[in-house]
């Protein structure tokens, strides 16, 4: 039987379809992979459901897509950015009650429906470890809040598997809510009135919403000002700088969430605290460099709870030289057909980085090396001078190239494959130029943390603990190891399972470190990347733009210190926002070109601004 009539496919294909009939919208994209589901815009994530298609694996991914197509449904993102909180707990709040409401609006219309959901939130709870929770946790407010009111909504108790969580939570918050989530019943269909109701309500939890913003009126000449004002409430929510748009008009209405102003806004429902929770503060000049002094709380500064199970590691350790060829094989059978196109284009940034290196010479010189071509002349005629000659100086730099790529989830399939062959024809071409290539991965061991969030619970999670995963920094190939050698070890991107979580800002620092400690006088980084960090153990418990905005200082660092060129290619994701020099492509199968011209760029400006110098 065909692959694609597999019963695994045809799950899929039905998932898709059932995700463009709920949320309205015939142009939205289903994808599948191991991150946690989100909604970007037209895009939906859903995880992938094992291969064997278990009921309780199909129910999860079913809960999942359902939840993801009533957000497109029934959100409105200029709503939710005008109403949202100040404090980051509070957003992550508010956000948690704005996907409860959506879910509850699905789950009361549809039966079917809320068994998926439930499915979904105690997988969820499962895996965020709620089973074994006792004691109220500041960061799992959000999740107690959702769940509760969930069960106003809906009639739907808590699962069994967040129960003892939410029951720690109860009391807290039948004291401080009087009115328990009663009132958000009466305004469940109007988001507006619903999100207004929200603030009130966690304004009696004394968490910090902020002013209430004052009610523009249609047709009001003053309304620009309104606009304005609530166009900075909006930048604050918006994690990647992707909906400003959204404010364009800022009076609140109904919408039916087709517009694309719901661009970029994450939906992770592995965690209540979203990635779109942080604001824009890391763009002021109070943000601290990498390393530099700071006057930020111990709750901004970034910092790792534990480097203990963090690694570096070869490619060819973590898999044994026949499963590499057994990958390699694989990597260039699927690829065949790509493989003669990216191959024409190396060849013309090959010849184009050899015309640079061609060496010449100055003749007729009174010093220099002996020009025994011209030797003859002399013997026929003793009266003539011999002659010598130089060779002139080459404006091609002694150069190093470091391709860093993504190895998250989310670039499992077509874009970490084709990844790893435009990065092997690449360095291939530039190691025939003379030019040292150096290829490295960043993923995690453990999705959820791993060893570094088990020694968190087992010191008693104290606050504020930073970055709560066990890092892995893989290097396919060594700067000076030859390409010959090397080319196997890229196939291991394809292995099932490599591929997690990604912390962008310290694999952008451990790659910058290793091409500093390079002799060559010219350094090259270029950063291939599919998304911001996203890490959901780290996120659940710090702040929702805690890794973003350390990848924001780390890239700020290196580009303002010069010493290395930083440029990043983004598949499917705005690297604009985040990097000075940088290109965002739709689809990868355009990758091999987009870095083949980008460096081809990079060296050709290299040698206008030498003749301008000169």
């Amino acid at each position: 039987m065909p692959d694609s009539d597999s019963p695994l496919e045809t799950f899929k294909r039905a998932t898709a379809a059932t995700v463009r009939a709920m949320s309205g919208q015939d142009e939205v994209e289903v994808t599948f992979s191991n991150d946690a589901p989100s909604v970007s815009g037209k895009r939906v994530r859903i995880p992938n459901p094992a291969r064997d298609l278990n009921p309780r694996d199909a129910a999860v991914a079913r809960g999942a897509a359902d939840a993801m197509a009533l957000k497109l449904r029934h959100h409105d993102a200029g709503i939710h950015a005008y109403r949202m909180p100040n404090s980051t707990q509070a957003r992550a709040a508010f956000d948690a009650l704005e996907q409860a409401r959506c879910e509850a609006i699905g789950a009361k219309q549809m039966a079917g429906v809320a068994s998926n959901l439930g499915a979904a939130i105690d997988d969820r709870s499962r895996r965020q470890g709620f089973d074994r929770v006792t004691t109220r946790d500041e960061s799992m407010l959000p999740e107690a809040l959702k769940l509760l009111a969930r069960e106003a909504l809906t009639g739907e108790p808590p699962p069994p598997s967040a129960r003892s969580m939410v029951d720690a939570w109860r009391p807290f918050i039948a004291e401080h809510m009087p009115s328990r989530f009663d009132s958000l019943q009466k305004v469940l269909y109007d988001q507006d009135d619903y999100a207004r109701e929200t603030r009130r309500l966690l304004t009696q939890l004394s968490l910090d919403v902020g002013p209430e913003m004052e009610e523009p009126q249609s047709g009001d000449a003053d309304s620009e000002q309104d606009d304005q004002d609530s166009e900075e409430q909006s930048e604050s929510d918006d994690q990647g700088g992707q909906t400003e748009q959204q404010t364009g008009e800022m009076r609140p209405t109904m919408g039916d969430g087709e517009s694309d102003e719901a661009a970029q806004i994450e939906v992770a429902m592995s965690e209540a605290a979203e990635g779109g929770d942080g604001t824009e503060d890391e763009e002021s000049d109070a943000t601290p460099r990498p390393g530099a002094p700071s006057d930020s709380t111990d709750r901004n500064v970034y910092k790792a709870f534990t480097t203990e199970f963090d690694e570096i590691v070869g490619a060819d350790q973590l898999a044994d030289p026949e499963e590499l060829a057994r990958l390699r094989r694989l990597l260039d059978q699927q690829l065949q057909h790509l493989h003669g196109v990216v191959a024409r284009l190396a060849n013309r940034l090959q010849r184009r980085l050899l015309a640079k290196q061609t060496r010449a010479w100055q003749f007729d010189l009174e010093e220099g090396m002996l020009d025994t071509a011209r030797l003859a002349r002399v013997v026929v005629n003793p009266v003539l001078p011999l002659s010598f000659k130089q060779e002139k100086q080459t404006e091609f730099r002694d150069t190093v190239v470091t391709l860093l790529i993504d190895n998250s989830g989310s670039m499992r399939g077509r874009p970490i494959t084709i990844a790893a062959l435009s990065a092997d024809v690449l360095a291939h071409t530039l190691e025939r130029c003379g030019v040292k290539v150096e290829i490295l991965g960043f993923t995690t061991r453990a999705w959820k943390g791993g060893q570094s969030r088990e020694r968190w619970i087992a010191a008693g999670k104290p606050v504020n603990p930073g970055r709560l995963n066990d890092l892995r920094h893989i290097i396919y190939k060594s700067a000076d190891a030859p390409w010959r050698r090397a080319r196997k070890n890229l196939g291991l991107m394809l292995r099932e399972g490599l591929l997690k979580e990604n912390i962008d800002g310290e694999a952008l620092l451990w790659a910058h470190s290793r091409l500093m400690g390079r002799p060559e006088q010219r350094r090259i980084l270029m950063v291939i990347s599919d998304g911001a960090p996203v890490d959901d153990s780290t996120l659940s418990i710090n702040s929702g733009n805690y890794l973003e905005q350390h990848l924001r200082e780390v890239i700020r660092s290196i580009e303002n210190s010069g010493s290395v060129e930083l440029v990043a290619i983004g598949i499917g994701h705005d690297v604009t926002r985040y990097y000075r020099r940088a290109v965002t492509l739709v689809d990868a199968e355009q990758l091999g070109g987009t870095m083949l011209g980008k460096l081809s760029e990079l060296f050709e400006a290299e040698t206008g601004g030498r003749r301008r110098a000169a």
